[in-house]
């Protein structure tokens, strides 16, 4: 666990202005390098398998489960945005991480299983960053060849080949020192975000217009029976799950934040815009692709548009996904690599492996230092996702199971307790009885999202 400063107080010393009342130097995150850092973590992979899940709920529980969603995410970033210091959101001790927030309200029990979890879904999400640029990056490949030898031509991806490329480039991004460091790079990957959101709009609109009609029905897409129906919507609403991943690394986002003003103020304003922008481009992503395409709506709307003409406006958009996917990477893996660092300086003080530190200097370029335990712990970490996604290459399937692990526990159930906690609020009044309310119903629609989408990796696995 990060160390915690003795006092909360913005008061700082003349000879202190480099630092901040924490003793950590000074933070210059804004309200836009914030909304950056939130875009990039929200539209990933995730926007893609939209337009399937709309499919599935078809015209009315498509759209509504997206706002459902993103209604649910907003207040999660809210009452976790006032959880930042304690016990004042303003002036109060910094919990720099949301595993410090839960320490300290919930208690010790807690704060292991949220790390638990934490740790799984941000592993997993890198894993389906992985899957998802090898995806991309073979549908620019087949593009190109279907261009180059024709339409009827036998067009393959090596989509193994482009895990492991995606895994090189990642080890080296990994040496990036921390989430303050990848403002840059969270910047270029929300720009690649709406460039390939846009585009994806504008294929599904000029499809519709070629078919002139709009496709889809009320009830979603028709299955063979019943029971796969019902399947196939419980996976739906694991994928729609994903798509809001962000409250399990806000705090961290938030703890890059300079202040005045208010960190919990900046948070705030920044997630109602981030939320409210990502949510327009979902619904126009979701209900265009769902309206192009119908009952074969792809599991991956970017495949979805044929491997033929325009070819280079497809490829470009596969480009971007990739681009962006390798800054949402970093997003996701920057928490665990700060917690291990972390945890290691403290139990190892004296180590010289863990605590040395080696300045290289290379043309061109800023000097970076470089560390034994961040080198091996980082490339260990990148290797090993790339190695999970290599065996389980299922994009809808193993979203929709990260996004219900992640929902209702991190996204959800922490965040209730720790404001239970933090505004002291006594069983059984109203407050206590709405917010355990709308936990269970989280709780519920968590339970349903994986047991479809475990259900759906079994059936890919083996058939």
């Amino acid at each position: 666990m990060a160390p915690q400063a003795a006092h909360g107080s913005h008061l700082q010393t003349a000879a202190d202005t480099s630092c901040d009342d924490d003793g950590h130097p000074r933070r210059t995150g804004t309200l836009r390098s914030c909304i950056a850092h939130i875009i990039t973590a929200v539209i990933g992979s995730g926007v893609l398998s939209l337009a399937w899940s709309i499919a599935q709920l078809g015209w009315l529980g498509g759209p509504f489960a997206l706002i459902c969603f993103a209604f649910v995410g907003y207040i999660s970033a809210v009452l976790l945005s006032d959880c930042y210091r304690s016990p004042h959101p303003v002036t109060g001790t910094r919990n720099y991480s949301y595993m410090d927030a839960v320490r300290v309200y919930l208690g010790t029990k807690h704060t292991l299983l949220c790390g638990f979890l934490q740790f799984v879904d941000l592993y997993s999400i890198c894993i389906a960053y992985v899957i998802t640029t090898s995806t991309c990056m073979g549908a620019i490949q087949k593009s190109n060849c279907y261009h180059k030898e024709g339409h009827e031509a036998k067009c393959a991806s090596g989509d193994g080949l482009y895990m492991v490329v995606f895994g090189a480039i990642q080890i080296i991004l990994s040496q990036i020192p921390d989430l303050h460091s990848i403002e840059w790079l969270s910047t270029v990957a929300a720009l690649m975000s709406f460039s390939y959101s846009f585009i994806g709009l504008a294929l599904a609109l000029a499809k519709v217009i070629e078919n002139g009609r709009i496709k889809g029905s009320i009830g979603g897409v028709a299955a063979t029976t019943a029971v796969q129906k019902l399947w196939l919507i419980f996976q739906a609403l694991g994928d729609l799950a994903f798509a809001y991943p962000f409250s399990i690394i806000l705090l961290e986002i938030q703890d890059t934040l300079r202040s005045p003003p208010p960190e919990n103020s900046t948070m705030k304003k920044a997630s109602m815009v981030a939320i409210s922008t990502t949510t327009f481009f979902y619904i126009c992503c979701g209900c265009l692709g769902y309206a192009a395409f119908g009952s074969v709506t792809p599991g991956n709307l970017m495949t979805g548009f044929g491997f033929y003409e325009p070819f280079w406006l497809v490829d470009f958009a596969n480009a971007c996904i990739a681009v962006h996917l390798m800054g949402g990477y970093q997003v996701s893996g920057q928490p665990i690599f700060a917690f291990m660092e972390r945890w290691s300086a403290k139990k190892f003080p004296r180590s010289r492996l863990v605590n040395k530190f080696y300045t290289f200097e290379v043309p061109f370029l800023p000097a970076f230092q470089v560390n034994f335990l961040r080198l091996c712990f980082r490339t260990i970490y990148v290797v090993s996702t790339t190695g999970v996604a290599v065996i389980f290459p299922y994009f809808n399937e193993v979203l929709g199971m990260i996004g219900a692990v992640n929902f209702w526990p991190l996204t959800v159930y922490f965040p209730v307790e720790m404001y239970f906690v933090r505004k002291k609020i006594s069983r059984w009044t109203k407050k206590w009885i709405v917010l355990q309310i709308f936990s269970s119903l989280c709780f519920l629609v968590t339970t349903i999202a994986f047991i479809g989408s475990a259900q759906g990796v079994i059936r890919a696995k083996l058939g």
